[in-house]
C-alpha cells in the first residue's frame, strides 16, 4: 500500500511537472510589457523580474522558476491585474470566497444525491426510477452556466427571491452573503446531485441484487433492515472516495460560475489575467498551477482512499 501511494504521487507530481513547463515556456515566448510602462511600478516591477530571471535565458528561467515559486512561494508580482501587488497575496486573499460557495455546494448536493439515489435504487424499474434516471441524464448533460441563466432569469428576475449577484464584502459566513450565494450554490450543486444520484443509483442497485443480501433474507431480515445493515455499508465504499473527490474537482468547476454570480473567488482571477492585453503572466502560471493541481489531486485522493476506506482492498497488489 505505501509502494503504491508513492508511485501515485510520484507520477502525479510528474505530470503536474509537464504541464507547468509547457505553460511555462509557452508563456515565455509571449512578449514582455516593458517596465517603463509601468509608471510609479516601475522600479518594483524591475526587481521582481530580476529575481525571477527575466533578463537570462529561458533554460535558467525555467529552474529559478521552479526553486523561487514552485517551492518557495514567490510568484513575483502581478503586472496587469493588481499592478505591483503580490501575486501570492492576492491569490490567498480571494481564495476564502471560492472555498465558502463550493463546501455550500458540497452541503447542498451531497445529501441530495444520495437520497435520490438510494430511492431510485429501491424503486427499481418503476416509473420513480425511470423519472430519476430521466431527470439525471438532462441535468448531467447541461453545462453548469447554463443552469446560472435559468436560475438568474426564474429565481432572481422573475421570482426575485434572490440577488443576481453575490453581496459585496468579506463576511462570508453571515446570513445575507449566504442567501445572495444560493443561485451560485443551485447552479454548481444541480450537476453534482445528478452525477451522484446516477453513481448511488448503479451501486447500490447492484449490491441489491448480490447473493449475501438474498442470504439475509431468507434468515428473516426485513427488506429495510438487509438495505441498511448490508446494502448501503458495502454501497458505500466505493461511493464516499466519489464525494471526496467531488469535493476537490468541484473547485475547478467553479470557475465561469464565480464569474457569472459577482464571486470574488479565484474563478474571476483566472479569466481576467487571461483576458487582459498583455495577459497577467504570474497569475496565469500560479492559478495554472493551483487548478492542475485540483485536478490531479481529486484522481488520487479516489484511488487512494479506496484502501483506507475497506481494508480488504490493497492497492496496488499484484494478486
Amino acid at each position: 500500500m505505501i509502494k503504491y501511494v508513492i508511485k501515485r504521487i510520484l507520477l502525479m507530481l510528474m505530470v503536474f511537472m509537464i504541464i507547468i513547463s509547457m505553460c511555462f515556456v509557452l508563456v515565455k515566448l509571449l512578449p514582455d510589457k516593458p517596465p517603463e510602462q509601468f509608471g510609479k511600478d516601475m522600479e518594483l516591477i524591475k526587481m521582481r523580474r530580476e529575481l525571477l530571471g527575466y533578463n537570462k535565458p529561458l533554460i535558467q528561467q525555467y529552474f529559478i522558476f521552479v526553486q523561487k515559486s514552485l517551492l518557495g512561494g514567490d510568484w513575483g508580482v502581478s503586472e496587469t491585474l493588481y499592478i505591483g501587488s503580490d501575486v501570492w497575496g492576492k491569490f490567498m486573499e480571494k481564495m476564502p470566497a471560492t472555498v465558502v460557495v463550493n463546501v455550500y455546494t458540497m452541503i447542498f448536493s451531497v445529501p441530495l444525491g444520495l437520497m435520490f439515489g438510494i430511492y431510485a435504487a429501491l424503486k427499481k424499474n418503476k416509473w420513480q426510477d425511470h423519472f430519476i434516471s430521466t431527470a439525471v441524464m438532462i441535468f448531467v448533460s447541461v453545462p453548469s452556466y447554463v443552469y446560472a441563466f435559468l436560475v438568474q432569469y426564474f429565481l432572481c428576475f422573475k421570482l426575485k427571491w434572490f440577488p443576481f449577484q453575490m453581496k459585496a464584502g468579506y463576511d462570508y459566513l453571515s446570513w445575507d452573503t449566504f442567501v445572495s450565494l444560493v443561485p451560485a450554490i443551485l447552479s454548481l450543486g444541480f450537476g453534482t446531485i445528478a452525477g451522484l444520484t446516477r453513481y448511488v443509483r448503479a451501486e447500490l442497485t447492484e449490491v441489491l441484487t448480490s447473493d449475501f443480501l438474498l442470504l439475509a433474507r431468507t434468515k428473516g431480515l426485513s427488506r429495510t433492515q438487509t438495505t441498511v445493515r448490508h446494502a448501503l455499508r458495502n454501497a458505500m465504499v466505493p461511493i464516499f472516495p466519489m464525494i471526496l473527490g467531488e469535493f476537490i474537482g468541484i473547485m475547478g468547476g467553479s470557475l465561469i460560475i464565480e464569474g457569472i454570480f459577482g464571486i470574488p473567488g479565484v474563478g474571476p482571477l483566472y479569466t481576467a489575467a487571461v483576458q487582459t492585453t498583455p495577459p497577467d503572466y504570474n497569475f496565469f502560471l500560479l492559478l495554472t498551477a493551483f487548478y492542475t493541481l485540483i485536478g490531479l489531486s481529486s484522481g488520487i485522493i479516489v484511488d487512494l482512499s479506496y484502501g483506507f476506506i475497506d481494508p480488504r482492498i490493497r492497492m496496488g497488489s499484484k494478486k
